[in-house]
């Protein structure tokens, strides 16, 4: 989906980089007495030029003056702050996403392993959280490379297998960046310029998961690399999946019941309007016109102070949001939230895709999402 990278946006990406997610992120009341020059200690920031400081000054000082607006709204339910992407405008946020708009238009024609629509069974509990079940992993950060879509489907690989099997490994993402075949060009031309999360479970049912430690990931700068598989000193796989299933479009009662019975579920968004979240209940996005281009896990929902929620696990880093998540509106009427993404093919879709698509949840959530099954040890 990043297929067209401007070599300038590219060093200056680069540049923001550098420290930019151990950054102490400052409180929301502090944003009012907050300026630039702490933002850069803060955040560890350098830049190239006085140029390309004063770009990103400007940029920050923007950015916060609409989260300091918007946190003096009181009928919002999520506040805003800074972080790491604070001084980033939201054409340089899409080097951060990667993913694919409209895939299931075109896999679920040849699918046969999808569910049937359900009943919401009554029985299903009032909240879950799939971390207090010791089957997730820490929060990552994918860093300057439009490879989302395999932390999403590392990070439900990694819980379907501790579902399945009681170990908890920590996977490789950067096999599915450097290695996963994307003939379709579905969500991009692979790695770090795009794939969908479906295209990494195919993969993992072929050759098994690699972990972490023997494949380690080295995108965050935006180079997909060399497949190294198909070299000398291959990395033995640790586990495996036998499958894995794909919830019906736009179903609310489908991925409900399956975040609730099953575990982790992949699932695609708009995260356009996420960069400056914060903290609380997220429901800032564009509904009449979503454009789905991020990929990240769902791992839970809730209710707050009556408002319900779907948790959901990002790849931005630990220092983003509520420790690297966002909890995000859940209505009773949420396959009702509908729009139009009129661009499915806007660098990311993929080759004679449909022209427009009908997406529907809270971001669109709703619309593509799936999860592995069949976890096993190598």
């Amino acid at each position: 989906m990043l297929s067209r990278v401007a070599t300038s946006a590219l060093v200056v990406a680069l540049a923001l980089l550098v420290g930019s997610s151990e950054g102490a992120r400052p409180s929301v009341e502090q944003l009012a007495q907050y300026d630039f020059a702490q933002f850069v200690k803060d955040f560890h920031k350098s830049y190239g030029s006085h140029e390309e400081f004063e770009l990103h000054r400007k940029i920050f000082e923007t950015n916060l003056a609409e989260v300091i607006a918007h946190n003096a709204n009181p009928n919002v339910s999520w506040k805003l702050g800074v972080n790491q992407f604070s001084d980033l405008s939201d054409k340089d946020m899409s080097f951060y996403k990667g993913i694919d708009k409209q895939l299931a238009y075109r896999r679920r024609e040849t699918m046969k392993h999808v569910l049937p629509t359900a009943d919401l069974p009554h029985d299903l509990p009032d909240s879950v959280d799939w971390r207090d079940e010791g089957i997730v992993t820490p929060v990552k950060n994918q860093g300057y490379c439009g490879s989302c879509w395999t932390f999403a489907a590392t990070e439900a690989l990694e819980s379907a297998v501790a579902r399945d099997t009681g170990y908890l490994f920590t996977l490789s993402e950067q096999e599915f960046v450097s290695c996963v075949p994307n003939p379709d060009e579905c969500g991009g031309t692979g790695g770090c310029s795009g794939a969908t999360m479906e295209l990494a479970f195919d993969y993992a049912m072929e050759n098994g998961l690699v972990s972490e430690w023997a494949y380690p990931y080295t995108s965050y700068y935006g180079d997909s690399g060399n497949c190294s598989i198909d070299g000398s000193g291959v990395p033995a796989p640790v586990a495996g999946i036998t499958n894995y299933t794909k919830n019906p479009t736009n179903s609310y009662t489908d991925l409900l019941t399956a975040v609730a019975t099953i575990g982790p579920i992949a699932i695609t968004v708009d995260a356009s309007l996420w960069k400056s979240y914060d903290s609380g209940i997220f429901d800032g996005c564009d509904q009449d016109s979503p454009e789905l281009d991020h990929g990240v896990l769902l791992v839970g929902y809730g209710t707050e102070d009556g408002t319900d929620y779907w948790l959901v696990r990002n790849s931005w880093g630990p220092t983003w949001g509520e420790h690297g998540y966002i909890r995000l509106m859940r209505t009773s009427y949420e396959a009702r939230r509908c729009g139009v993404d009129v661009n499915p093919q806007d660098g990311v879709g993929c080759k004679d895709g449909p022209s427009n698509v009908t997406v529907c949840g809270t971001c669109g959530l709703l619309y593509d999402t799936s999860y592995p099954t069949g976890g096993f040890l190598a």
